[in-house]
């Protein structure tokens, strides 16, 4: 199946956009394109032939690929390609880049080993100076991914997808790239809001710091500058510099209804060394409080709010982890957006940086969820009941799985548009539930920690989280926290010309058609009204897409129809997203 952009995918270097956002720099090169592969069984050593191409970045199960092959347990994926290496500054340093690799890469250059990286969802890097040879430089990446065979983090990843269990992903499935670096170097960058006080806390993390050195940081809003700071003395004895407070006058805060982003130019400087990069930042504040109706609820930049909006689960038929374009990717959120929702529940999948980059730009607050962890032979549907489902994991499995868990957090800590963290989605591999809710939240204070999303809650959490088809429905609220609706819907409607396969679609409940799915969907958004008043603080309708064999989406798999017209959605949605807003001016401070 095709979307409207996969022969725009096919190209030499397919998403030649500048993947990190968050921390750029000009001097980058984009290594995706066409790569040699081979698949070996696991324990073979390198092959001394491949056995063709494949296009990085999209995992070798998709079309989009040019293999479209499956690879067990027992096999490793082998990618080799060479490239030039750029001309670097006297003592500069070269970083290769991966997005995203499922699951376990291993990587040489030039023959040299450079590490051994576990992890399919978030980012890691290798200093590659010291490898480098004259003339061509070659690259080779060997990956093993157990899927559903072993405990690690995959999300709906399944051998056998079927009902709510999709196509494998082995491999890279995002881009790769190099990074040239000056011999000092801002690291790491951490913006992060303090709305009260209508300013920014700053701090700089510098592979190495001079006593001749000094850090210029700039704020702009629309290209003028309303800030500026120096910093000529550091304090590194951490990972992170002692943070700096910079005031913005006259503050814009980030919200849906105005996406206002603040651009952030630094420029670490010494003699001889000029390291430039540019990053932004969103006001904005989250949080659970009381309102004057006496329900605890979401609040936004000290306003009630109430979040509504689709599960996106983030597959493609074309490139299933991968988008085709960053145009595709974008218009996913555009639509969602132009369909009156505010939020976006981001379902047992972590997206690459420019999807968060978008949802800042366009306005859609994010709940990310941590891809499950479930063993071959655990049921994925039990019957709703409180109880714990600790000791489903090995001390080993579940240090893996805590490691990417934290690994996901660090690395999207920056993008305004997610306000809430999902460790555990049901009973997916759930385990050591509300020390491992305390910790997230230990590590980032500035979003809600999301108890458990359906079924298995402890009573701790920030958000006290049901799931029921068709529904909605809502749990009673609870003293401190949120009455959230994390799924409910999964309104179906098949459509002949659009499907993933022949047999075996399926939905949570059928309309005949698309007027049908309407009426039914409008009727669940009047009862869904009814539940405000009482308590509930968020919902989540299942789902924004059809994916595979499910066909609850409202937008066909292959992005072709829009089931429900976007601005029928908004005007079902408008009573929703602004029920709280005639209550905003009343409420206790």
């Amino acid at each position: 199946m095709k979307t409207r952009w996969s022969d725009e995918a096919l190209v030499d270097v397919p998403l030649p956009e500048y993947p990190r956002p968050q921390l750029r720099r000009e001097a980058w090169t984009n290594l995706n394109g066409a790569w040699d592969y081979a698949i070996q069984p696991r324990a073979a050593a390198a092959p001394s032939e491949f056995e063709g191409k494949i296009l990085v970045p999209f995992a070798v199960e998709s079309a989009l690929s040019g293999v479209e092959r499956r690879v067990g347990p027992d096999q490793r994926l082998w990618y080799r390609r060479t490239f030039a290496a750029p001309d670097l500054e006297e003592g500069g340093r070269l970083w290769l880049h991966f997005g995203a690799v499922d699951w376990e890469a291993e990587v040489w250059l030039n023959g040299k080993p450079l590490g051994i990286h576990r992890g399919g969802y978030d980012p890691f890097r290798f200093d590659i100076t010291t490898s480098l040879v004259e003339g061509e430089q070659e690259l080779v990446v060997a990956v093993w991914d157990p899927n559903d065979a072993g405990a690690q983090p995959r999300g709906k990843q399944i051998n056998d997808p079927h009902g709510i269990w999709y196509t494998p992903v082995t491999g890279i499935w995002q881009t790769v790239w190099l990074e040239a670096v000056p011999a000092s170097y801002i690291e790491k960058l951490r913006i992060q809001p303090d709305y009260d006080a209508g300013s920014f806390n700053v701090s700089v993390y510098l592979n190495w710091t001079r006593a001749d050195a000094a850090l210029k940081i700039r704020v702009l809003a629309d290209g003028e500058e309303v800030a500026q700071t120096v910093i000529d003395r550091f304090d590194c004895m951490t990972d992170y510099c002692s943070p700096v407070e910079i005031a913005i006058p006259h503050p814009r805060a980030w919200s849906p209804a105005d996406p206002f982003l603040y651009d952030f130019e630094l420029i670490y400087s010494a003699p001889g060394i000029e390291d430039r990069v540019t990053s932004y930042a969103g006001l904005r504040k989250v949080e659970v409080r009381r309102a004057t109706d006496g329900r605890d609820r979401i609040w936004l930049n000290n306003k009630p709010i109430f979040l509504y909006g689709p599960l996106d689960q983030g597959w493609w038929p074309d490139g299933l982890y991968t988008a085709p374009t960053d145009e595709a990717l974008r218009w996913d959120i555009e639509t969602t957006k132009a369909m009156g929702f505010n939020m976006t529940r981001k379902h047992v999948k972590v997206e690459p940086a420019r999807w968060y980059h978008h949802c800042d730009r366009i306005g859609l607050i994010v709940w990310q969820d941590m891809p499950s962890a479930i063993k071959t032979g655990e049921p994925g549907h039990l019957p709703q009941r409180l109880q714990p489902l600790d000791g489903v994991f090995n001390p080993e499995d579940a240090a893996q799985w805590r490691a990417e868990l934290f690994a996901m957090i660090d690395a999207l800590e920056h993008f305004p548009c997610i306000t809430s963290w999902i460790p555990f989605n049901e009973c997916w591999g759930q385990h050591n539930t509300n020390a491992t809710l305390a910790a997230v939240k230990q590590r980032d204070p500035s979003r809600l920690a999301n108890g458990p999303s359906g079924w298995n809650d402890l009573g701790y959490g920030e958000t006290f989280d049901q799931h029921i088809y068709p529904g909605p429905g809502m749990w009673d609220p609870q003293p401190g926290r949120a009455s959230v609706l994390g799924e409910f819907g999964g309104l179906g409607a098949r459509l002949e010309d659009h499907k993933w396969q022949e047999t075996g679609n399926w939905s949570y409940r059928d309309s005949a058609n698309l007027e049908e799915l309407a009426v039914h969907y409008h009727s669940m958004m009047l009862q869904l009204a009814q539940l405000i008043p009482d308590g509930l603080s968020a919902a989540v309708y299942t789902q924004f897409t059809d994916v595979e064999g499910e066909v609850n989406g409202l937008v066909s798999y292959d992005r072709d129809v829009v089931k429900i017209p976007a601005e029928r959605l908004a005007a079902m949605h408008a009573p929703l997203t602004t029920a709280l807003g005639a209550r905003a001016a009343r409420v206790s401070g």
